[in-house]
């Protein structure tokens, strides 16, 4: 390789790492559960819950960015602050973390479920025996992705975690875009995605919910000053932290776009619909061939790789936040309720269950908490202690409000989804 096209490789990889805790964000919010209601909707609705996922980036970027600064700003974090500065603080913060541990867990029981599917069956496309074993191969093959992050997160540290989560996003991200190059949507869809609209047909509902649920992650926002911390970031860098915060919010809104885009194109005008695992790179296979289930699944695997880390760390970290306000991946705490999130993410494996219903609906379950998580971060931007050292702009404030009534639309629209859906 010569040096100048070594240079220009060094500084893609610069400027990937230069995201920061960032990543921690896009590892969140595009995991398996993202990537299958993208698919699910794309060829579904085509594009017309593009309005959904550009609203639900930007609010996720005013959240991510104002989470951030506040812990810059005080050196305090989401939950200790909560507890320590909010009348009522200790109960939201205790109802934040159970609310946020059942939606997370749901959600790595999906992810574990699909991911493990998704290696099944790339193997199977070159060796179709194995179809035989299909049950006792996926349990395997699910038993080892636990085993191995577990014993990853046990050596692991912060710079460790962010270097993994580079890798799997950087290779999720170029899978992705690398799809939409070969099968995309009319630009007129496109446009109309745009304008706010609710599919008048079953499920449309419950999409909508999922959609906000899988991008306004609230364990995204929590999290944030802990990585921050993590980072060794100060008040010196408030100006890398709004720059970080922007580019998380516009790779998650086009990665996931892409991924819609993709299923659109290919599904959506064929009228073919995702019911199982193996549907899913049913989008290229008209382009690609068989070549096309070993990129999309290869895209969807580090999805989903990219969100059991993240996952796995949230209920410690915010139990050890909400006791300290400190960064905790070392104690005996953390590796018992580790543990056990590895035990109950083995679920759908373990039951042979199909994973693409539990994990869209999921995704819903994680939108009931968000409204808490809004009104603790607009209530400590505006107290007095942070007046004093840092007045937030009344654009910030305006956001913050409607992000507020906008997860409180869909927390109702997701109940009445899930009434449905049980009914």
């Amino acid at each position: 390789m010569s040096a100048e096209k070594r240079n220009i490789v060094q500084r893609i990889i610069k400027s990937i790492l230069a995201i920061g805790p960032g990543i921690f964000a896009i590892g969140y919010t595009i995991g398996t559960g993202s990537v299958t209601s993208m698919l699910v909707a794309g060829s579904t609705y085509g594009m017309q819950l593009l309005w959904v996922l550009l609203l639900s980036c930007y609010f996720s970027g005013i959240l991510i960015y104002v989470y951030g600064n506040y812990a810059l700003i005080t050196g305090e974090t989401a939950l200790y602050a909560f507890r320590k500065r909010l009348k009522g603080g200790k109960a939201i913060g205790l109802m934040i973390i159970f609310g946020i541990l059942i939606g997370q867990w749901n959600s790595l029981i999906g992810i574990v479920g699909i991911t493990s599917n998704i290696f099944f069956e790339t193997l199977k496309i070159y060796w179709p025996g194995i179809t035989e074993h299909e049950y006792l191969t996926v349990l395997i093959i699910a038993l080892i992705i636990v085993i191995t992050f577990y014993i990853l997160l046990l050596r692991g540290s912060y710079t460790f975690f962010e270097k993994v989560l580079v890798i799997f996003v950087s290779l999720m991200g170029l899978s992705f875009l690398f799809s939409l190059f070969l099968v995309f949507p009319l630009p007129i869809d496109v446009i109309q995605g745009l304008i706010p609209t609710i599919p008048e047909i079953e499920g449309g509902n419950m999409m909508v919910a999922a959609f906000v649920g899988t991008t306004m992650a609230a364990a995204t926002f929590l999290s944030r000053p802990l990585f921050i911390k993590g980072k060794g970031w100060t008040k010196d860098d408030l100006h890398v932290q709004k720059r970080d915060a922007i580019s998380a919010a516009i790779l998650i809104f086009v990665i996931s776009g892409a991924i819609m885009a993709v299923a659109c194109g290919g599904l959506y005008y064929d009228g073919m619909a995702i019911e199982k695992v193996s549907d899913m790179p049913n989008a290229l296979v008209p382009v690609a061939g068989r070549f096309a289930m070993t990129i999309f699944f290869f895209g969807t695997l580090s999805a989903g790789l990219s969100s059991i880390f993240p996952i796995l760390l949230i209920v410690p970290l915010l139990i050890a936040d909400y006791k300290s306000g400190e960064l905790d991946t070392s104690s005996r705490q953390f590796k018992i309720i580790t543990a056990i999130a590895c035990i109950i993410g083995l679920s759908i494996p373990v039951l042979g269950a199909n994973p693409i219903d539990g994990q869209i609906l999921s995704q819903v379950f994680n939108v009931f908490v968000l409204p808490l998580v809004i009104i603790g971060i607009i209530s400590l931007v505006n107290g007095s202690s942070f007046k004093d050292e840092h007045k937030t702009a009344t654009w910030i404030n305006v956001s913050l409000v409607l992000a507020l009534i906008f997860s409180l639309v869909i927390s109702y629209n997701g109940i009445v989804a899930i009434i449905s859906y049980f009914s």
